[in-house]
């Protein structure tokens, strides 16, 4: 077949391979410790493989319903309420979705039109950005404040324009762990009233916030509730990111709309795996107990570096540490964590990949969701740095 190279016009010119697969590759080449890419190094709960082999025995194997299994849906509209204090009808505000980030990108698509500004807090996870421009869209960005990531909320209300038809908040935030607090909910509800602006709230690390603190989705808050899609993850939850579901819940008008993109794209969810998590997901203590099994690894981890020249940054969310390295050298991150994969043996993911202009810190983040050998490896390597 002939290439006609003359006529391929890219939506994406500026886009590569992401950062995760880039540096898992490397450290699958020069066999170092992966603390980059955010996945367990440890399986699933037994009782979540008992539970595969009965349901793909069971003969459901063919379409579910385009939304998701209802027992699904159902379970998820009831955690939303028990956590939140906020009712979504299953039948019309929860959709199920193959992961996160297709749940962020058909929600983007459902709404963003060519000329349409998104405001992006950086930095921001990178599948945000592309989601917005191959829709047509202009990403606008609000640079959190290092060291703290905490959010200039003037910055956030300059930022917003006549042409400002969505914002995208992550909390817990990949890749700061930095969390939302409820003053700043209020506040995002405060600049959104009286506006039409979509909020896309990813909330894939909910179960996953430390020292004490509570989870605040927009759900909690009726001005943002009502204008938002909630997104979350399974994979993050119950340690099976390779099978890629997750779920969107949101008003019934605004789902709607996500449904019209979500039936021409998917269509359809895994279906066995829908029934799989609708029984697992009445073991409330499954996702009840995340936090203290994660802060445990952090502090595991933290503490495995007490020796070391890095300095640790606050994670009170997600399943990642940032380590700033100021104190050791002046390189940029990103050739900093090439070197550490393929002369040290441990692979962190460079924080500067995460910002449209490449501004770096001098801040590595490293994945703690490993067993505490793994940790432990890690952190010795490190701390002889």
């Amino acid at each position: 077949m002939p290439v006609y190279p003359n006529r391929i016009d890219s939506k994406l010119p500026n886009v590569g391979t992401t950062i995760f697969t880039v540096m898992s590759r490397l450290a699958q080449e020069h066999n170092a410790i992966n603390l980059s890419q955010g996945f367990p190094d440890f399986d699933c709960a037994p009782k979540l493989r008992e539970l595969v082999t009965k349901y793909f025995n069971a003969g459901l194997n063919q379409y579910p319903p385009m939304a998701g299994v209802m027992a699904l849906r159902e379970r998820v509209a009831e955690k939303a309420a028990a956590l939140y204090g906020t009712a979504y009808d299953p039948e019309h505000e929860v959709t199920i979705v193959p992961g996160a980030t297709y749940g962020i990108f058909t929600a983007v698509t459902a709404f963003v039109r060519p000329g349409d500004e998104v405001v992006l807090f950086e930095p921001a996870y990178d599948s945000y950005a592309p989601a917005v421009e191959v829709n047509g869209g202009k990403p606008v960005y609000v640079r959190l404040r290092y060291p703290d990531f905490s959010i200039d909320w003037q910055a956030v209300r300059r930022a917003i324009t006549p042409k400002t038809r969505m914002i995208v908040i992550n909390t817990p935030n990949n890749p700061t762990a930095s969390v939302f607090s409820a003053e700043d909910m209020r506040g995002l509800e405060s600049i959104l009233r009286d506006t039409g602006i979509v909020v896309v709230s990813d909330e894939v690390y909910e179960h996953l916030i430390y020292d004490g603190c509570r989870h605040q989705s927009v759900a909690r808050f009726p001005g943002l509730a009502e204008r938002s899609f909630v997104v979350s993850s399974f994979g993050k939850t119950y340690s099976v990111t390779g099978w890629k579901m997750g779920y969107v819940i949101a008003p019934k008008e605004l789902m709607a709309e996500f449904r019209k993109v979500h039936q021409f794209n998917v269509f359809v969810t895994n279906g066995p795996l829908q029934h799989v998590l609708a029984e697992y997901m009445q073991d409330k203590d499954a996702y009840l107990s995340l936090a203290a099994f994660y802060q445990r690894k952090r502090d595991f981890f933290i503490d495995a570096l007490r020796s070391s020249r890095f300095r640790v940054l606050p994670s009170r969310g997600t399943f990642f540490q940032n380590l700033a390295y100021d104190a050791i050298t002046g390189e940029k991150d990103t050739e900093l964590a090439v070197r550490l994969t393929k002369e040290k043996g441990v692979a962190s993911i460079p924080l500067s990949v995460f910002y449209h202009d490449g501004h770096c810190d001098k801040v590595l983040r490293f994945c703690f969701a490993k067993s505490e050998e793994t940790l432990a490896k890690g952190a010795e390597i490190l701390s002889g740095i």
